[in-house]
């Protein structure tokens, strides 16, 4: 599909909040996937010929044999803080910027997984099925006990902004912090967060919060070993990438009750999920809620418009992955 007008061609590949799309009409001509099921990678193919830029979806997968078909394409605009679906250095080769939308869902994404270490700790998704199934018969001095969130430890491994907003809110429950990271957090210290090596968190940790980016480094990083260094009341919380877990791992340590539940909001080969996952009773599971709220997807839809509309300016972009692009471009 060529450009066929005089203003420049940018793809949707999923329909996004109205607010998006209306600036980038500003603009370009506008191709836009208006559906809420993913492109298949063929029909984006073909939708990208001749176009200068694409607002793309986690689903969309930029690897260098796809990126090496992209002739027009300047910006790969990602409606997602992750960045693991496209490859950074192929798309530098081909001169591509690569943007995405930080900071603005921070806060929603600390919610949900405050939400989910609560569900998991007390047990609530467990006794909502309970209530709907008849079984509640009246309050009872045994009846579903959990564990307390007040006063315990969470560990926050990845201390980027989301891990701070998560600390901030273990604060409010008077809980002990300790966070795991690359360099020091001042936002965390200043709530009282304590830095710590992997191992002793894990050890010491009632409730474990995972807020790193997929990397290479990453990928895998809770298997059989860490699950054995928690506590058996531990819970995990996975609010990251499903791909950072050993997937198996978890699902054996939650069925010998190695650890006590966990609350994952993704998965492995998402969207399916592991049927063994959906048998377990101590497993909180949500559907890649981590943004979704009306004000962050709005702001997401915005950031990831201007990203693309700066880059086809040649302007800098609020958010971008790999600014030696810039440099490239400016020579």
């Amino acid at each position: 599909m060529k450009q066929t007008s005089g203003r420049p061609r940018v793809v949707v590949a999923r329909r996004i909040p109205e607010n998006g799309i209306e600036i980038l009409r500003k603009h370009f001509t506008v191709d836009l996937n208006n559906t809420d099921k993913d492109i298949t990678p063929r029909a984006l193919l073909e939708k990208l010929d001749g176009a200068f830029g694409v607002i793309a979806m986690m689903a969309n997968k930029f690897d260098r044999g796809f990126i090496s078909k992209l002739e027009t394409v300047r910006v790969i605009s990602n409606y997602a803080v992750g960045f693991n679906n496209v490859d950074i250095a192929a798309a530098a080769e081909k001169g591509i910027a690569v943007t995405n939308t930080p900071g603005v869902l921070t806060d929603a994404t600390a919610d949900l997984a405050f939400g989910l270490l609560l569900s998991a700790a007390r047990r609530i998704a467990e006794g909502d099925r309970f209530v709907r199934a008849h079984k509640f018969k009246g309050w009872a001095p045994t009846l579903m006990l959990g564990n307390d969130v007040s006063g315990k430890m969470i560990g926050i491994v990845g201390a980027g902004r989301i891990g701070a907003a998560i600390a901030l809110r273990a604060r409010g429950f008077g809980m002990k912090i300790l966070y795991n990271s690359h360099k020091r957090n001042a936002d965390i210290d200043a709530v009282g967060g304590r830095p710590a090596e992997l191992t002793r968190l894990l050890e010491e940790s009632d409730y474990i919060s995972l807020n790193v980016p997929l990397t290479v480094e990453t990928r895998g990083m809770i298997g059989r070993r860490e699950f054995a260094l928690m506590k058996p009341t531990a819970v995990l919380v996975n609010t990251a990438r499903g791909e950072v877990v050993d997937e198996n791992a978890l699902i054996s340590a939650l069925k010998r009750r190695k650890i006590a539940g966990a609350g994952l909001d993704v998965y492995v080969n998402e969207p399916k999920i592991n049927p063994e996952l959906l048998k377990l009773d101590n497993v909180v599971l949500a559907p890649h809620l981590g943004s979704s709220t009306l004000e962050t997807r709005a702001k997401m839809s915005e950031l990831a418009a201007l990203n693309a509309v700066a880059i086809l300016k040649g302007e800098r972009p609020g958010a971008i992955v790999n600014p030696e692009v810039l440099r490239m471009t400016s020579r």
